[in-house]
C-alpha cells in the first residue's frame, strides 16, 4: 500500500502556478484523463471565468460532475484541493489589473494595523478605483448598448434592489424621473414588493440588481416578471447568479472589496451611465415604440 501511494505521488505533476501554464497542461493531458476529469478540464479551458467566480457546488453542476470530482481533478494536477487550483484562475484576473489589485492585497495584509480614518479613506478610494477600472475593461459595449436600448424602449422601468443593492435602484429611480422617464422603485415597504412590481407588462422593463448573497425577494420578483413576459435586465456579479435565468440582458459587475466591505463605485457609475444613455436614446427617438 505504501509503494502504491508512493507511485501515485510520483505520477502527480508539479502544480502550475500561473494560468497559461495550467491551461497548456490541461490541453496536453485531457486526452489521457478519465472521462469525468476530462469533462472538468474541458469546462475549465472553455469557461475560465465560471471557474474563477463559481462555488464548488455550482461549478460541479455546470460541468455535469459531482463536487468530489472537482477535488479529485485538482489533486490529479498537484494541488492540495480545488480552492488552490481556483486561486490560479483568480490570479489571472489580478494580472489584468496588477497595480490596483496588488495594492489591495497589501492593504488586506496590514488590516490589523492602526491606520486612522484618513488612511482608511485612502484604502477605500483605491478599492473604488480598482472596481471602476475592472468594470471598464470587462464590460461589453454591445451589452451596455443593449441594456440602454431596453430601458429606452420601456414604457415604465421597475427597479428592484434590496440590502446592499438598494442605493443603486434608488438612485436609478431618482435619475430616471429627473430625466423624464417613468420609473417605479420597488422598495418593498410593508412587504409589498411583489405587489409593487405586479403592474409591469411586456411593454415595461424590470431592472433587478442583486449580488452575493442574493436577495430572495429580488430573484422572486424577476422570475415572476419574466413568467408574465416582462423583459428583465439583471445587474449581478456572477454567471451563476440566480438572476441569469429570468433576464434577457445581463450585466456582470465584480466589485473589488476591502476586507468584507465591497465597493459600489462601479455599479453606481454603471447605473448613472445607463440612465443617461437611455434618456439620450429616447430623446433621439431610438428607443422604439414606448406607448402603452
Amino acid at each position: 500500500m505504501s509503494a502504491s501511494s508512493d507511485k501515485e505521488q510520483d505520477d502527480v505533476p508539479a502544480a502550475p502556478r500561473d494560468y497559461d501554464a495550467l491551461r497548456a497542461l490541461l490541453i496536453e493531458r485531457k486526452p489521457a484523463m478519465p472521462k469525468r476529469l476530462a469533462q472538468v478540464a474541458a469546462f475549465a479551458v472553455d469557461r475560465p471565468d465560471d471557474v474563477t467566480f463559481g462555488t464548488v457546488a455550482v461549478i460541479a453542476e455546470q460541468a455535469g460532475v459531482q463536487p468530489s470530482t472537482l477535488v479529485r481533478f485538482a489533486q490529479s494536477l498537484g494541488y492540495q484541493g480545488f480552492s488552490e487550483l481556483q486561486d490560479v484562475f483568480r490570479a489571472r484576473l489580478r494580472e489584468r489589473w496588477p497595480d490596483y489589485d496588488e495594492r489591495l492585497e497589501v492593504l488586506r495584509r496590514r488590516a490589523g494595523e492602526t491606520q486612522g480614518a484618513h488612511a482608511l479613506f485612502g484604502d477605500f478610494v483605491d478599492t473604488a478605483v480598482a472596481s471602476l477600472l475592472r468594470l471598464r475593461n470587462t464590460l461589453s459595449p454591445a451589452t451596455m448598448d443593449e441594456a440602454a436600448r431596453a430601458m429606452a424602449r420601456a414604457r415604465v422601468i421597475y427597479l428592484i434592489g434590496q440590502r446592499r443593492a438598494f442605493p443603486v435602484s434608488a438612485y436609478m429611480a431618482y435619475a430616471l424621473s429627473k430625466l423624464g422617464m417613468a420609473a417605479v422603485l420597488v422598495d418593498n415597504l410593508a412587504s409589498l414588493g411583489p405587489e409593487q412590481a405586479l403592474a409591469a407588462t411586456s411593454d415595461d422593463l424590470v431592472v433587478a440588481i442583486s449580488f452575493t448573497p442574493y436577495t430572495a425577494l429580488t430573484v422572486d420578483v424577476a422570475n415572476a416578471a419574466a413568467a408574465r413576459g416582462v423583459p428583465v435586465l439583471a445587474v449581478t456579479d456572477s454567471p451563476f447568479s440566480p438572476l441569469i435565468q429570468p433576464a434577457r440582458t445581463v450585466i456582470e459587475v465584480a466589485e473589488a472589496d476591502l476586507g468584507a466591505f465591497r465597493s459600489l463605485s462601479g455599479t453606481l457609475c454603471l447605473a448613472m451611465a445607463l440612465c443617461v444613455a437611455a434618456a439620450e436614446i429616447r430623446r433621439k427617438g431610438g428607443g422604439g415604440d414606448t406607448s402603452a
